[in-house]
């Protein structure tokens, strides 16, 4: 897998200037972005080719009064349930855009499980283990990460857990 430089003027992310930075190995995978998209994650899939079970979209959700980052594949639906019980908590709801964006730094559609503003609790689903390689948002509406799922877990200090249905 190619490794990119993140620091050329303008084409980096806080999610690729992090990857670069700890020296893992990713693909840029631009793609056009079309604002009309019903859901940014199948737009990805559709636009790179990817099957839909590659591309993990990230979501952040309110766990018992604090946020947490849930990825699951963008066929897939975050099971709330199952991630407060990953992470010990009575009950999950899905946050409010504003809070993630402002958490985290980047926009809603757009938001990378790496190189968020502060480090939350992270929960990726288990069918990631399945995969050579998987995608998730580079920073950046039009704009995912190819990398190996052992990277993004270790970058994310993220755990594997079933949490999709």
């Amino acid at each position: 897998m190619a490794k990119r430089a993140a620091g050329r003027a303008g084409a980096g992310t806080p999610a690729t200037v992090a990857l670069a930075a700890a020296g893992v190995a990713f693909v840029p995978r631009p793609y056009e972005h079309d604002p009309a998209a019903k859901s940014y994650g199948l737009e990805a899939a559709e636009a790179l080719g990817v099957a839909p079970d590659r591309v993990f979209k990230t979501l952040l959700a309110d766990v018992d009064g604090a946020l947490a980052v849930g990825v699951v594949p963008v066929s897939a639906q975050l099971d709330l349930k199952a991630l407060a019980a990953v992470l010990g908590a009575k009950k999950a709801s899905m946050a409010d855009p504003a809070a993630a964006e402002r958490s985290t730094g980047y926009v809603v559609g757009g938001i990378s499980p790496i190189g968020q503003r502060r480090r939350l609790p992270t929960v990726v689903d288990e069918s990631v283990l399945t995969h050579e390689t998987v995608l998730v948002s580079g920073g950046r509406r039009g704009l995912d990460i190819e990398l190996a799922p052992a990277d993004l877990l270790r970058l994310t200090a993220g755990r594997a857990a079933p949490i999709a249905r």
